[in-house]
């Protein structure tokens, strides 16, 4: 039985938006998947190859997320304490995760077993990753020092201890596998060579500005490296000495972590205050801002831009996707969808056609998949072409309610189609499911809709029995959001003034009844 899609209307005109084409790329992440865990996320990390799962590292676990069911693929348990920094090889094949008892070990993916074990910290590990050029392994301790290790021996290559306090950040460089770049809570970011053996006098020292070191990058030309901590991102030129280029500070909090987009044209910081800033390369002007629930701990963005995940304080893992554009997809990704499209209905049909026709009657080609007829004493078979559901149609046959809600309050949806589907929801029981779990970037498009219509006559009822969900769910946030407040009060002016309005329009009636009553009478009497 086909599933019967909402009532079809034309799509509304378009509007003219102000949205920079930062913000528009950032608002096209929907959808927002809240995963909750009983201790902090303190790092994520997404694979560079396909189909680019992320890993997630909590308490004494790393788990290893699907991205495109958000489901949790595999789990690593073997840690003893706290687990830290777990982070996927290129290949996607080895994981490598560090611990509060100061032992770095790498696992196999697909069995999760230990594979090497290194122990030569005394300190919590609290970062780790596989270098990109060679099979070695760089990790940094709250031990003040920072490691090379050789992936096959598993021994330690060069011991860096040019830091008097905790090192929270480290990476390689991109373009020369001799150097290493790390971030210590002793305010400075250094860039070493690991190929001298006096590495104090072969190590470039940026100083922070006395706030620490929370997080670094290294831009993939390898010129350019960013470091956050405080309230401040700092941006150094490394091929003029670390000369910092720039100093910005548009967080009102420390800024904990720092990642590029799926471009690398933008730089993403998440901090303390809750906020996510995007920040534009080529001018470093934020271009973005997004609000989460509570303090950021870490923030990834996949390699091929659909996903941004972030860790919560709170233990709450929050991942906003969004659907990639025809031009965005590979040559790959297209070659995968057609042979998909002939395993899934190709064969069947023309193995029907052959059926019914037999070998020397059937004419049809790959490329002609419309009505096929036989010889004039056989049967004319044509095919039948299924009706294509709208966005919101397909989100409702597989029950995602919230995604549903969000397609159908686009601008090229007309009102009516929305609140029919609103109307569909609620026969459903499933209002409040589409509502909840929201942020306030999310909710902003619910209540927007809800300003422009709550007084339509057409439309005031179901839009005043969405308003009193919305309100029910998010007082105890009010006050906490800027957005929202404004957004409510905006609905609420919206509402005193209708009412206002329905009072004069009440005297006036009651004007009328008593005038028309004193007419009747006046004829009565007349007559």
């Amino acid at each position: 039985m086909d599933f019967l899609p909402l009532p079809s209307l034309p799509s509304a005109p378009r509007q003219v938006s102000s949205i920079n084409p930062h913000s528009r790329h950032f608002h096209s992440f929907r959808h927002p998947l809240f995963i909750k865990h009983p201790s902090a996320i303190t790092h994520i990390h997404f694979c560079p190859t396909r189909p680019h799962r992320y890993a997630v590292t909590s308490s004494t676990r790393v788990l290893i997320y699907a991205p495109k069911t958000g489901k949790v693929a595999k789990t690593i348990t073997r840690f003893k304490d706290t687990a830290r920094g777990g982070e996927f090889r290129k290949d996607g094949k080895l994981v490598v995760a560090g611990g509060d008892d100061g032992i770095v070990q790498v696992f196999d993916v697909n069995s999760r077993a230990v594979l090497r074990t290194m122990k030569e910290h005394n300190q919590p590990v609290r970062v780790t990753h596989f270098s990109p050029h060679l099979p070695q392994i760089v990790s940094a301790s709250d031990d003040t020092t920072v490691k090379l290790w050789d992936l096959s021996t598993q021994t330690c290559l060069t011991t860096l201890d040019s830091h008097t306090d905790y090192v929270r950040s480290a990476v390689f460089h991109p373009t020369n596998p001799s150097l290493l770049l790390t971030g210590s809570y002793d305010s400075t970011m250094r860039l070493h060579d690991v190929r001298l053996p006096s590495e104090q006098a072969n190590t470039i020292t940026m100083r922070h500005g006395g706030a620490p070191v929370e997080d670094i990058l290294a831009f993939p030309s390898g010129g350019v490296g960013v470091s956050v901590g405080g309230p401040i991102l700092r941006v150094w030129d490394l091929s003029m000495a670390g000369r910092c280029v720039r100093a910005l500070s548009n967080h009102q909090k420390t800024v904990t972590c720092v990642a590029f987009d799926g471009t690398k044209g933008r730089v993403l910081t998440g901090g303390l205050d809750t906020m996510v800033k995007v920040y534009d390369v080529e001018e470093w002007k934020v271009v973005h801002t997004m609000r989460y629930p509570a303090p950021v701990f870490s923030l990834a963005v996949s390699p091929d831009d659909t996903h941004i995940a972030a860790g919560l304080s709170d233990g709450t893992l929050s991942v906003r996707r969004r659907d990639p554009k025809p031009s965005e997809l590979t040559n790959s990704d297209q070659t995968s969808n057609t042979n998909l499209s002939l395993q899934g209905g190709a064969y069947e049909y023309f193995a029907d056609m052959e059926a019914i026709f037999g070998t020397g009657h059937l004419k049809a080609k790959k490329k002609d998949l419309g009505p096929v007829v036989g010889p004039a004493d056989e049967f004319r078979v044509e095919t039948r072409r299924r009706r294509r559901l709208k966005d919101f149609d397909k989100f409702l046959k597989g029950f995602k309610y919230s995604a549903a809600l969000d397609a159908g309050l686009k601008k090229t949806v007309k009102p009516t189609t929305t609140f029919a589907l609103i109307q569909e929801l609620i026969h459903r029981d499933a209002l409040r499911i589409a509502l909840q779990g929201r942020d306030d970037v999310t909710l902003e498009p619910i209540l927007s809709f809800l300003t422009r219509h709550v007084t339509d006559p057409r439309f005031g009822e179901m839009a005043a029995e969405v308003a009193g969900v919305v309100i029910d769910i998010y007082t105890p946030v009010l006050g906490q959001s800027p957005v929202l407040d404004e957004m409510m009060a905006k609905i609420q002016t919206r509402i005193e003034r209708e009412l206002s309005f329905q009072r004069e329009l009440m005297k006036l009636r009651g004007a009328l009844d008593m005038t028309l009553a004193q007419a009747a009478m006046s004829r009565v009497v007349e007559a």
